[in-house]
């Protein structure tokens, strides 16, 4: 009697072990476009369960526990969703999805894909760019402005910080970066003029320092554009507008099939500007990409670039000069700044499938880059008689690797993805300069001129553990710098050095309540490394200043069409970068905090229209000041941006979009004020036919008064005998039309 219990509840045992064997198979695939191309991070989700996984960078998925006659219902952005019932369990599955209209349903919300970046995607494809800087405005809060010409990097703004030129968000183009450390200019300066926007993709994004993939500037967060890979067709466009403007662009398939895609764009812009004394506004941008892609399904990437800018510009002006009839909203007290710059870049990428959970990717980079511009700040503060216009150069070399490994472990129903990575970076600048200057062409006094060599390397790595809805990313990075000056003016030329090191946790959850519903709390370290002069000078209390950041947030997809996302957050910042414009650096301050809250809303009301907002709000502060003394000149406190758009409806596409941003203070002591603004930009084009596309688009639809850039500065101009300090503004574009036509085949 006991043996044959015994055996009974061995065969139980066995029978029960065998049913779990048997259904817990794992189906693996492939999924690719019309095109034979594979689709990054396309969601696959077991019907009926909340059983998911997303594609690799190669297309490849694999989904464990599912049976015979089972569904996977797949989705993403711009493509058709599909439903595959599975059949045979030992097949490997060849997936081709088909290219359709954007749809907020294709949104999904996972601890395997983000949502944010997917966001993103959707509204680069609903709302057209007028610039490769106007790109960055897809990440919500995220301001630009510019004053100097067009030329110039523009001046952002994010979560409470005046970043200048980059400061404190760190941007990149295809994994190569864009912000130039110990610049002429100012710490951190990214232009991305050298982009052409049609030739961009997708844009990675995330607030805060909370990836340990990202390094230097990303404080406020971090910015990454995408080149597409292949040309869907031939374009030829041209553009006319106001004030001169003129902009032909070209992209060409040099090699299209399944494997090998290769294109060159090109663009030429010219553009006087609303202002009294021309712009001259003069822009040639030429880009190529090579993709190639091997059996195995290793991945090879080359792009080369070269972009190269000359302008004129007016500068800020200050207001009691227009308030007194001296000159117009759009005149000039010195119209001979201006500038030139250019930059070739040579950028390759491989992508090792190195098997279908383990992946490595390795970048090599290379960049020249020359600067040179012109500006007067405080006009006859300085110097009565010649004025303070300064000049600003450098010639830069910058090159660098970077690798990156992930592999993913299933342990039963649970994931562990590890990840690590190097890079290593060098800048080389010769001639770094600060000269003041008269009308462009006489040097006055050289005030700075050195070579600098500065050096930067990573090591990161991480876990990332999944567990039922519960995703925890734990990550630590080892930033090291090496600071080299030559000083030019000294006899001897001295070589200055020094050494730092930084060590940046972080230590991410998210939890998925349903496939509609994500908590997450993120927080991290983070840094932005100060100048190689003023580290050399000692003029920096840290050397390697950091950030402390926490966010708390959630999203929310109460319906196909319908996602909303908000959180809570807080900044805290070892020491703030002001930039001194007079003098020509970025200056070293005290320790700031920053606390706020970012609220987004997509809704597509149909088929065609799409429906988005947000709304931003910062709290920024000095700790170190008394208070009322304590703010943040130009820090932004609430912003919003967001619109309306018709795509793909009958031929038609449009948009009505607007931007917002509340006064602010521009001092310490919130005595002096810049003004806030809000302006609206209206585009609107038809396909008369799959080849003949024709459009136009109004900036500043009602012709609103308003002021792109402000500063809080201390000047003299020539007929007066005392200095004031008050706003200096450059004003934003009047009324501004420019129609295109675009020709593709």
């Amino acid at each position: 009697m006991q043996i044959n219990s015994l055996t009974h509840s061995l065969l139980v045992v066995l029978l029960f072990l065998t049913s779990l064997t048997t259904f817990a198979h794992t189906i693996t695939g492939y999924v690719t476009d019309e095109n034979g191309r594979p689709i990054k991070d396309l969601y696959i989700l077991q019907k009926g369960t909340e059983n998911h996984t997303h594609t690799n960078s190669q297309g490849f998925f694999s989904i464990e526990n599912v049976d015979v006659n089972q569904i996977l219902l797949l989705t993403h952005v711009g493509y058709e969703s599909k439903e595959v019932v599975i059949k045979d369990l030992d097949l490997v599955l060849q997936i081709v999805m088909e290219s359709t209209s954007v749809d907020l349903d294709a949104i999904v919300i996972s601890n395997d894909v983000d949502v944010f970046n997917s966001l993103a995607l959707l509204d680069l494809q609903v709302n057209p760019v007028n610039s490769s800087q106007e790109i960055l405005q897809t990440v919500p809060g995220l301001f630009i402005g510019q004053h100097a010409g067009g030329g110039k990097a523009e001046q952002l703004f994010l979560r409470g910080f005046d970043i200048d030129h980059g400061t404190d968000v760190a941007i990149g183009v295809d994994g190569m970066p864009v912000n130039m450390v110990s610049h002429a200019h100012g710490q951190g300066y990214a232009d991305l003029h050298f982009v052409i926007p049609e030739t961009i993709n997708s844009v990675d994004y995330g607030k805060g320092s909370y990836d340990a993939s990202k390094g230097n500037f990303a404080t406020a967060g971090h910015v990454n554009l995408n080149t597409k890979e292949f040309l869907q067709r031939n374009i030829v466009q041209t553009e006319i507008g106001d004030f001169n403007y003129q902009r032909l662009l070209t992209m060409f398939n040099v090699v299209d099939n399944a494997n090998t895609s290769a294109y060159v764009a090109s663009e030429y812009i010219t553009f006087d500007g609303p202002f009294d004394s021309p712009q001259n506004f003069d822009r040639f941008n030429i880009f190529s990409k090579l993709n190639h892609r091997t059996e195995t399904g290793n991945e090879l990437s080359l792009t080369a670039s070269h972009f190269t800018s000359e302008w004129d510009a007016s500068g800020q002006i200050p207001q009691r000069a227009v308030d007194n009839g001296s000159i117009g909203r759009f005149g000039a007290i010195d119209d001979t700044e201006g500038g030139s710059t250019s930059r070739t870049n040579l950028n390759i990428t491989y992508n090792f499938n190195l098997s279908d959970r383990e992946q490595l990717k390795a970048q090599a980079y290379y960049t020249h880059y020359d600067f040179e511009l012109f500006s007067n700040f405080t006009f006859f503060l300085e110097d009565p008689i010649n004025g303070d216009q300064i000049k600003q150069q450098e010639s830069r070399d910058m090159i660098g690797i970077n690798a990156i490994y992930n592999k993913e472990y299933l342990i039963g129903n649970q994931k562990l993805n590890w990840y690590s990575g190097i890079s290593l970076r060098n800048d080389r600048t010769d001639g770094s300069s600060l000269a003041r200057t008269l009308n462009r062409r006489r040097t006055l006094e050289q005030i700075q001129l050195g070579d600098i060599n500065e050096t930067n390397s990573s090591l990161w790595t991480g876990l990332e553990f999944t567990t039922g809805n519960l995703n925890i990313d734990a990550g630590l990075r080892l930033e090291h710098f090496k600071f080299i000056y030559r000083d030019g003016l000294d006899d001897n030329f001295d070589t200055l050095s020094q050494n730092a090191t930084a060590l940046l946790p972080k230590l991410n959850f998210a939890y998925q309540v349903n496939s509609n519903w994500q908590f997450y709390l993120k927080n991290g370290i983070g840094l932005h490394s100060n100048d190689t002069r003023v580290v050399l000078q000692d003029e920096a209390d840290e050397i390697l200043p950091k950030s402390y950041g926490s966010d708390l947030g959630t999203v929310f997809k109460p319906s196909d069409r319908l996602v909303i996302n908000t959180a809570l957050w807080y900044l805290y910042l070892e020491q703030e970068f002001v930039y001194v414009g007079d003098a020509g650096i970025i200056e070293p301050s005290g320790k700031t905090e920053r606390y706020g809250f970012d609220l987004g809303l997509n809704y597509q009301l149909t088929d065609y229209l799409f429906l988005d907002s947000n709304l931003n709000y910062a709290h920024a502060r000095a700790i170190e000041e008394p208070s009322g003394e304590d703010y943040i000149p130009l820090a932004p406190e609430w912003t919003s941006t967001g619109g309306l758009s018709l795509k793909n409806y009958k031929g038609w596409n449009a948009s009505l979009r607007y931007r917002y941003i509340a006064d602010r203070a521009a001092n310490e002591d919130n005595s002096i004020i810049a003004q806030g603004y809000f302006v609206n930009e209206l585009n609107l084009n038809y396909d008369f036919s799959e080849r003949l596309n024709v459009g136009f688009t109004i900036e500043n639809l009602f012709d609103v008064e308003w002021n792109e850039t402000q500063f809080a500065t201390e000047t003299r101009l020539q007929n007066e005998t005392a200095s004031v300090e008050e706003i200096h503004f450059t004003p934003g574009t009047p009324f501004f039309i420019k129609g295109r036509l675009v020709y593709s085949f």
